[in-house]
């Protein structure tokens, strides 16, 4: 009796951490998100900053060096993403013209084989429309609100990595005093393989994004679409810009398809193809994969997406694998965490 009572206790505390953990970091997302997102950058960019170091650089200078690789290649998407929106407005006038020739054949398609007429269909878009003017106004206060939020992320990030990189011996030495000096020994090891998580994290999203950008590639060439592989790769690269990358990229093989086929089913095959391989990517692929290079499970994985997704949105999906990663090397040297690491740990 006394020992399920002790396991009751122990499942209570691993409750109550939790859910102080989640609410903490759910209020505190304007905090944690670009402090976070700093720490990421820095610990990639370590191994980087050190080696410059070894060879006659200073901190500052190499820091500087590094955090500015990351910068131009962050600017070098935005650039491609602008070019591929500004391909896609010149092709504007010739998709609206191609729309309106198609709608009416798009409307019988969809009253012959899903029963809605085309009256139905008409007043379902005049609401929409209507919707779309009355709401325009929240809509651009939003979209500003969320532009100021977002350029002020982007500035702090970069300063976050550059203070963890200069002072990361003043953060070491706190993270020792709290382990207490009985755990210096494996929280070296811990900070050793963190570091070798983070690098295998990154090298994992790289291989997804390939992974994705061949399969996007096939499904164009499948459906005849010009210029195929550069669409399915250029498509997946952007897809490191949440949300905005994946619709403005998908934006320009779908207006190459409505201008250079005659039908309406290739526009809507192209929209198709992206949506399925998107499907893949979040549930089967990025688990898998990202999973095998942080040797964690990909239930572990697939969990970590979602939680991270419900408490910091798109940003806590790219952070909470990592930190699941960490968890799962913490509790490889705690006895106390050896339950959780059973779950957390890759088998196959």
């Amino acid at each position: 009796m006394q020992h399920d009572n002790t396991v009751a206790g122990k499942v209570l505390t691993y409750v109550q951490i939790a859910l102080f953990t989640s609410l903490l970091l759910y209020f505190g997302k304007s905090l944690f998100v670009p402090m976070f997102m700093g720490l990421l950058i820095a610990m990639v960019m370590f191994p980087v900053c050190v080696n410059m170091e070894r060879k006659g650089l200073g901190k500052g200078l190499a820091i500087t060096i590094s955090l500015s690789a990351v910068v131009l290649l962050f600017l070098a998407l935005i650039g491609v993403l602008f070019w591929q929106l500004s391909l896609f407005r010149q092709d504007m006038p010739f998709i609206i013209e191609k729309i309106s020739l198609k709608l009416p054949e798009l409307q019988l398609w969809i009253d012959k084989h899903w029963g809605i007429s085309v009256s139905e269909q008409q007043q379902w878009i005049d609401k929409l429309t209507t919707d779309i003017k009355n709401g325009a106004g929240g809509f651009i206060a939003n979209s500003f609100s969320a532009t100021i939020s977002t350029l002020f992320s982007l500035f702090i990030i970069p300063i976050y990595a550059a203070l963890f990189l200069y002072h990361r011996h003043t953060f070491v030495l706190f993270v020792k005093k709290i382990a207490g000096s009985n755990n210096h020994q494996k929280l070296n090891i811990i900070l050793s393989e963190t570091t070798h998580t983070y690098f295998n994290y990154i090298k994992g999203m790289v291989l997804v994004y390939i992974i994705v950008g061949v399969l996007n590639s096939i499904g164009l060439l499948a459906l005849g679409i010009k210029h195929a592989v550069l669409f399915g790769m250029l498509t997946a690269i952007m897809t490191i810009i949440p949300y905005v990358g994946i619709i403005v990229s998908a934006m320009l093989p779908i207006s190459i398809a409505f201008l250079t086929k005659d039908s309406i089913f290739y526009p809507l095959a192209v929209v198709g193809v992206f949506s399925f391989v998107q499907y893949l990517e979040a549930n089967v692929i990025f688990p898998r994969v990202v999973g095998a290079q942080l040797n964690v499970s990909t239930w572990a994985t697939l969990v970590a997406i979602i939680l991270g997704g419900i408490i910091w949105g798109v940003a806590g999906m790219v952070l909470f694998i990592p930190f699941v990663a960490i968890l799962k090397i913490v509790t490889d040297y705690l006895e106390e965490g050896k339950a959780i690491n059973i779950l957390l740990s890759r088998k196959d």
